[in-house]
């Protein structure tokens, strides 16, 4: 079974599928280590970690194309990615949907804003009209060779048309094919429920942001209550990115801390091990492989007398 096939079958068997958002090899890993089925790029986490910048356009659609086909190869759960507004017009998209497709993931979020978008916890958002959007989810339903790749049509209407304008584009993205619809900053469960009255049976994708901090924007409600509503997919961009932030910055006030005394400082709590590490990355098919393909000439070069291992194990 291919990975869109896998993923169609999770969105049918799991409600909601949780999908955190993963920006770079160790996030990737260690979503799939901890049990995740399936997971997300996050459009701003990329741009605001690979580039230091805000998410305002800056990341290109090469930039994206390269850090997801990284991620891609570096995880066997099914990723879906973040494709903005399709970087154009739907001639753009049709083959932007090409391009993500070869990239391997299996499906893409596709947006109804103006080009440079804006974050959805941001204010100045600008939409397009529903029918140019309608015409991006048609070309790229005609572009893609899988039919179960994902074509996810966010739209960003609750907070410059409110509601009712939502519902209507919802209407229209639906009638259009979407595979799946994706209102983001939704304000409440009542904002919910009439989507997916609106989406009538199409999947309904739910943004819970930090998943377990409130947010300005759509507050945090229980996950089995989504699913209780008949949400499909819960993402959540931005839980492992500021989980990182949180982490990195206690780490770096407990050494800083301690820079001006004579006490060792060594803090497991903040900190993995090396082994952590290595058995995340998969350090020891390199052992296996060395054993596998190196000649005893070659291994005892390397290892000598001593145990044939590529890591220096703790004990």
């Amino acid at each position: 079974m291919n990975k869109c096939r896998h993923m169609r079958d999770l969105l049918k068997g799991a409600r909601p599928l949780i999908s955190p958002g993963i920006y770079d090899g160790y996030s990737g890993l260690l979503a799939q280590a901890m049990g995740f089925k399936t997971a997300s790029t996050t459009g701003a986490g990329l741009a605001n970690s690979l580039l230091g910048q805000p998410d305002i356009g800056l990341f290109s659609l090469r930039d994206n194309l390269d850090a997801c086909r990284r991620l891609t190869h570096a995880v066997d759960i099914p990723l879906m990615a973040d494709a903005d507004t399709g970087y154009g017009n739907a001639v753009t998209v049709f083959h932007v949907v090409q391009y993500f497709e070869e990239a391997g993931v299996v499906g893409i979020n596709i947006e109804d804003q103006f080009m440079p978008k804006r974050c959805g916890a941001m204010r100045g958002k600008e939409l397009v009209e529903p029918l140019e959007m309608a015409l991006k989810i048609e070309a790229a339903l005609k572009a893609k060779k899988d039919p179960d790749f994902i074509i996810n049509a966010r739209t960003d209407a609750i907070a410059v048309e409110g509601i009712e304008g939502t519902v209507k584009r919802v209407r229209e993205y639906v009638a259009a094919g979407a595979d799946m619809i994706y209102p983001d900053a939704v304000r409440n469960e009542d904002d919910i429920l009439r989507v997916l009255e609106a989406a009538d049976g199409t999947p309904v994708n739910i943004n819970m942001g930090f998943g377990i901090r409130q947010r300005p924007t759509t507050p945090l409600i229980p996950f089995k209550r989504l699913g209780e509503m008949g949400v499909a997919r819960i993402s959540l961009p931005r839980f492992l990115p500021a989980a990182a932030l949180h982490g990195m910055r206690q780490a770096i006030l407990a050494l800083q801390g301690g820079l001006q005394g004579d006490e060792i400082i060594d803090r497991p709590d903040l900190l993995v091990g090396m082994q952590d590490i290595t058995d995340l990355v998969g350090y020891e098919r390199i052992a296996a492989l060395e054993s596998e393909l190196l000649s005893a000439e070659q291994l005892a070069r390397k290892y000598h007398e001593g145990e044939r291992d590529y890591v220096v194990k703790e004990h």
